[in-house]
């Protein structure tokens, strides 16, 4: 039995997110399928994270384990074959050892949301950011955000659906930059509560608005209230971009 470890680029937007779903399509149901008939093996995939659906990954690390003699670059080659029409696509495969695990080994997990600060209807990037027409202040933005960079009980940010045992993380980066008419909001921490980014990015935007004044975001943090939330962002806007394991820091 090889364990091969796969990064994944794929758009969620036709999906009901990365975890196999009982009721739709998922990016794993996608993947598994696809090595079952390369290998004519039942494999599992396993992930550094999930994703809701709508939401997209740049490089979202994974692994399977198959019996079947096969080099890493002819298994990338036939996953990318047999995964077409669907928008999920291998960019690198390699064998890893068997303690190896995408989820359970990973350090750190980071993320970037995608505003599309504009009034003209998204053409290109339909489904892949998030729309707001109303001018955004994205340094009163990164203003708001440090305040939750840190060791803190993020139960306001986190979905009442969300399973982690403990709303308490640790946020070591949420930085907010304006690129031409696009605002990106970077966020990365060893793992992240259900909905947190989502959450975060929805009360900087009403910030960024001028609905919420800076100090709003510290409040709505120590209040430790979910009904103290402004706003959720929409999925579409989000994206995986970087899983970090102890032999690549």
């Amino acid at each position: 039995m090889t364990r091969f470890a796969l990064t994944l680029e794929f758009d969620g937007t036709p999906f009901f997110g990365l975890q196999r779903q009982p009721h739709g399509p998922s990016v794993q149901q996608s993947v598994e399928n696809a090595a079952q008939r390369i290998t004519g093996e039942e494999v599992t995939l396993a992930s550094a994270g999930r994703t809701d659906t709508g939401v997209h990954a740049l490089a979202m690390r994974s692994h399977i384990d198959i019996e079947k003699d096969i080099e890493p670059f002819r298994l990338m080659e036939a996953l990318n074959a047999q995964l077409r029409p669907d928008p999920v696509a291998v960019t690198h495969c390699e064998v890893v050892p068997d303690d190896w695990h995408a989820r359970f080994s990973c350090i750190g997990r980071s993320y970037v949301y995608r505003i599309a600060n504009r009034r003209a209807p998204l053409t290109l990037e339909r489904d892949r950011a998030w729309q707001v027409p109303q001018p955004l202040d994205a340094g009163a933005m990164h203003e708001a955000a440090q305040a939750l960079v840190g060791h803190h009980d993020f139960t306001t940010f986190r979905s009442v659906q969300c399973q982690s045992a403990s709303p308490v993380k640790t946020l070591d980066r949420l930085d907010v930059e304006r690129d031409g008419e696009h605002v990106l909001i970077h966020a990365s921490a060893r793992s992240f509560l259900h909905h947190q980014v989502r959450s975060m990015v929805g009360c900087l935007a009403l910030v960024g608005m001028g609905r919420w004044e800076v100090g709003r975001v510290k409040q709505a943090l120590e209040a430790r209230d979910r009904q103290e939330l402004g706003l959720n962002a929409p999925p579409h806007g989000l994206y995986f971009v970087e899983a970090i394991y102890p032999d690549e820091t």
